[in-house]
């Protein structure tokens, strides 16, 4: 179950727009009434955290690996 924000749809210039948190499934449509009260709402987007992995399970990327020769060469320095 995921939580989404959504807002009263004023009927009229001026009147005063209210949010809820709702819980729903993601496969479920977004409302267009609320649940209880049956206002009109709409769901509102809002940005996520924006955390991205890099790595295999979304730690840190791997330290480069040392050159198996040796690295006394020239072209490891």
């Amino acid at each position: 179950m995921a939580t989404y924000v959504y807002e009263t749809i004023p009927a009229k210039p001026g009147d005063e727009v209210r949010r809820y948190e709702i819980r729903q499934s993601m496969k479920d449509a977004a409302l267009t009434k609320h649940p209880e009260t049956g206002e009109p709402i709409r769901r509102v987007i809002t940005g996520g955290l924006g955390l991205i992995g890099v790595g295999s399970h979304g730690g840190p990327p791997p330290a480069p690996s040392r050159p198996k020769h040796g690295g006394g060469c020239s072209c490891c320095h």
